[in-house]
């Protein structure tokens, strides 16, 4: 009871401070996005480009074919295949050019950049890297990376 009503006061808490840090999304794709259980890697890689401010990825199809070529996805993932949190880690700790520990540094596996960020307590509760990334776990993470480079934390 207590982790479900924390769990909906960190989704409101992001809810209304995301829009502060992302100018370029807009509410309707928000809403979208928080009413999927499970979003794709396109969506994923649309998302998280626009957020680190990558200029020219304007559609799922093209963000995904930018994030693939420069290996910031996991190297079996297909534009609609459902995206795992360990694809997300990846993503984010490369369009955010997050420094990693030893292991991220020496392997740059999903893997590790899914330790990293739970490490840095960028996901927080309980989660495995195999997970599907719903679309407030999305907007989440993407909000704690952001408000943790506004502090100059990362």
């Amino acid at each position: 009871m207590l982790i479900e009503r924390l769990k909906k006061s960190l989704c409101l808490c992001v809810f209304l401070l995301l829009p502060v840090f992302i100018f370029p999304q807009t509410a309707q794709r928000i809403e979208g996005l928080l009413a999927s259980n499970a979003i794709n890697y396109g969506q994923l890689a649309q998302f998280v480009l626009e957020a680190a401010e990558i200029p020219g990825v304007g559609s799922p199809e093209l963000a995904f074919q930018y994030a693939q070529q420069r290996n910031w996805l996991p190297s079996n993932a297909t534009v609609g295949q459902p995206a795992r949190l360990r694809g997300l880690s990846l993503l984010v700790m490369q369009a955010f050019e997050i420094q990693g520990g030893i292991f991220y540094s020496l392997f740059g596996s999903p893997h590790y950049a899914y330790r990293e960020l739970v490490y840095r307590n960028i996901i927080v509760g309980r989660s495995d890297p195999g997970m599907l990334v719903s679309g407030d776990t999305l907007l989440y993470v993407v909000g704690r990376v952001l408000s943790l480079q506004e502090s100059n934390i990362l």
